[in-house]
């Protein structure tokens, strides 16, 4: 028969077992990448090329480049706004964000190019994950207008050779350093 002091250090690992699994499958279930399309998952796996920050973000949708370019502009320069120039976001966004053929990806002054101007034209972009959503999965258009094309090089259908999790996160963290909003709307979250 088991003694008393060795019943409760069973039952307490036990639970702090259990636990640990509880609070892992809250992990993982916190950051279901799902497509902006058809709200079906985005089947996005750590790969052996992916940077401690690519794991970490797909572990739990915090972009780690957001900290990374707030305290190192060269990284900024360097990482940021070369895989959002190099990848072509600026054929449709514009090389200052401004929104060419496709949304303005910062706010704009009052009596900007269009309604998009001063909102994200899918309001999960305000959160880390679901910019990363938009940008990997591609979206449907909104009101007739504009359909982003699919980017992460794992989802099925992606545009030319795809971009990797790095080079999307790394775009996401640019265009997160250029906002210039102070008006309270749901623009960063």
């Amino acid at each position: 028969m088991l003694g008393n002091k060795t019943l409760k250090s069973t039952l307490i690992g036990g639970l702090l077992t259990i636990a640990g699994i509880a609070f892992s499958l809250q992990a993982n279930a916190a950051c279901n990448l799902v497509s902006t399309i058809d709200g079906k998952p985005l089947n996005i796996k750590v790969t052996a090329d992916d940077s401690d920050a690519a794991k970490k973000f797909l572990e739990t949708c915090k972009n780690p480049y957001n900290e990374i370019f707030e305290k190192d502009a060269t990284a900024l320069k360097k990482l940021g706004r070369r895989a959002y120039n190099y990848n072509n976001c600026t054929g449709c966004h514009g090389g200052k964000l401004e929104g060419v053929m496709a949304p303005g990806l910062k706010k704009q002054p009052v009596g900007g190019q269009s309604q998009w101007d001063n909102q994200w034209v899918y309001p999960k972009n305000a959160t880390d994950k679901g910019m990363f959503e938009t940008i990997a999965g591609g979206t449907p258009g909104k009101s007739g207008k504009g359909v982003m094309f699919k980017w992460h090089k794992q989802v099925e259908g992606h545009t030319g050779d795809g971009l990797t999790t790095d080079e999307i996160l790394q775009a996401i963290a640019y265009i997160r350093t250029k906002y210039e909003g102070t008006d309270g709307k749901t623009w960063l979250k």
